[in-house]
């Protein structure tokens, strides 16, 4: 016994000990690892079984998988998402997450299949697909901007402006986001009085001028004579487009005879009359050419209207506060052209 213990004392000893302890925390980690990793894959493989529906319209769950067909497959869906087609692309997105293996590639996968889905006018699968992301990305700003679009487009403002709060936290600039979203609750709120709605869109005006173009398209659905007396005449071509749609009844003369940019617009659009000398040249060219059109007794005259996206360059028929293509607010930018007006008929659907 006497020449047994002092083989604990012997330096080797010490040193093999030390490496059978460093493998088998090695091996355990290892294997928990691994264990929390097929945990992990089962648990994100239950989660995109809630979306494997049959609205899907590829069928692709006998199709084999090839890491060389990660590429062309990414392409194809987003050529799907473009083309409108968000059932194609959902299918060839799920197909992907559940066949690669990279975690960032997963991560980016399931952010654009939340992107198809919120597209595709499926905001709660949208919500349920951001919400995963930031529980492992937290930091992730880009999804959490899309998941407060999405609260914002369900209309439960509350949650949307509680995305800000990470959003400064991570030194983003959100004051027009949230200006934004103030705009959006206060017009969307049925219970309020349209005095209070009023007061509250000045103020929101004054605080951030961005919102101008929105603020007069819901004020004048509020109150005309109000709507009115913020229109700035410096700021007419934001809103060329509803000062030509605005109907007749809706009209204020006193104020638009004093402005020659108002008078010439009315004066092309047929709303009122005016002498070589009271119709001046307004300083945008279509509507110059229309009056002078008018004066030389041409009446079939008209304008037609698209909207630019200022960021992404996507052009759409009809107006918006957020771009239906990149989600961006205050980007929109009117855009006229002269055409020949459509005879007008007394049809109706009923």
């Amino acid at each position: 016994m006497e020449h047994i213990l002092p083989a604990y004392n012997d330096p080797l000893f010490s040193i093999l000990l030390i490496i059978v302890i460093a493998l088998i925390i090695a091996l355990v980690t290892y294997g928990w690892g691994l264990y929390r990793q097929q945990k992990e894959q089962g648990n994100l493989l239950k989660f995109l079984d809630k979306f494997n529906t049959s609205e899907c319209a590829l069928d692709t769950n006998d199709m084999p998988y090839e890491e060389h067909m990660f590429k062309p497959l990414t392409l194809l869906a987003k050529a799907f998402e473009n083309a409108g087609e968000y059932h194609k692309a959902i299918s060839l997105y799920l197909y992907l997450i559940k066949n690669i293996i990279d975690d960032t590639g997963k991560i980016e996968l399931l952010e654009r299949l939340g992107n198809t889905y919120l597209h595709a006018g499926f905001l709660e699968r949208a919500r349920s697909i951001y919400t995963d992301i930031l529980r492992k990305q937290p930091r992730n700003t880009k999804v959490l901007y899309e998941l407060g679009v999405v609260y914002e487009m369900m209309h439960q403002y509350k949650k949307a402006k509680e995305v800000i709060e990470p959003l400064e936290l991570l030194q983003e600039d959100t004051f027009a986001l949230k200006k934004f979203l103030d705009f959006s609750q206060i017009t969307s709120n049925k219970k309020t009085s349209i005095e209070h709605k009023i007061s509250r869109l000045k103020h929101i005006l004054k605080e951030e001028p961005k919102l101008y173009r929105e603020i007069v398209s819901a004020m004048l659905k509020l109150n005309t004579q109000e709507a009115w007396k913020i229109i700035d005449p410096q700021r007419l071509k934001e809103i060329l487009d509803i000062l030509w749609f605005l109907p007749n009844s809706q009209l204020d003369l006193d104020i638009i005879m004093s402005n020659k940019t108002l008078r010439t617009l009315y004066y092309a659009k047929g709303y009122i009359q005016g002498s070589e000398e009271q119709i001046e040249k307004s300083g945008i060219f279509t509507l110059d050419m229309l009056a002078a059109a008018k004066q030389n007794g041409f009446e079939e005259g008209d304008l037609f209207f698209s909207y630019l996206c200022k960021k992404c360059k996507q052009s759409f028929p009809i107006g918006f506060r957020r771009c239906p293509n990149c989600m961006a607010i205050h980007s929109v930018e009117v855009e006229e052209k002269i055409g020949k007006s459509s005879p007008k008929t007394d049809y109706s659907l009923l």
